[in-house]
């Protein structure tokens, strides 16, 4: 292959690859307010205990629990909550761990136009090259 076609293949293969690597796993920013309960929190917080969200950001050292100025859920008496999550898989809402469906199969298409559109430019490149030449 010549250094164009390479060139070519490179470059298509970082701007398919590119901007989607963020976009499947990104994770917001939490911070106190986006839970509703003390225990919500501190379950966020035990999960990764460097605390990336300063989840534990009180006046004080840091005792290791989270959001102290949340309600905490009563166990003497249940209360039905009606509030609707809003965060999506972070709120509860969902469950999706990986690509959706449509950007697997957006990458397969990029993939399969760039090996298209090198194998036309390769093809297009001998052709040119070396076909028979009138005089």
């Amino acid at each position: 292959m010549g250094i164009r076609t390479t060139c070519v293949l490179a470059a298509t293969v970082i701007l398919a690859t590119g901007p989607l690597n963020g976009l499947a796993h990104a994770q917001a920013d939490l911070n106190c307010s986006d839970f509703v309960y003390q225990e919500d929190a501190q379950a966020e917080f035990d999960r990764n205990l460097s605390d990336p969200y300063r989840l534990d950001e009180d006046q004080g050292p840091d005792d290791g629990i989270a959001c102290e100025v949340l309600p905490r859920r009563s166990t003497a008496a249940a209360v039905a909550v009606t509030a609707l999550p809003t965060r999506g898989v972070q709120g509860g809402v969902g469950g999706g761990t990986g690509p959706a469906d449509f950007e697997v199969v957006l990458g397969v298409g990029l993939v399969v136009g760039a090996v298209a559109l090198a194998g036309a430019y390769t093809v297009r490149r001998r052709r040119a090259s070396g076909g028979p030449r009138s005089t």
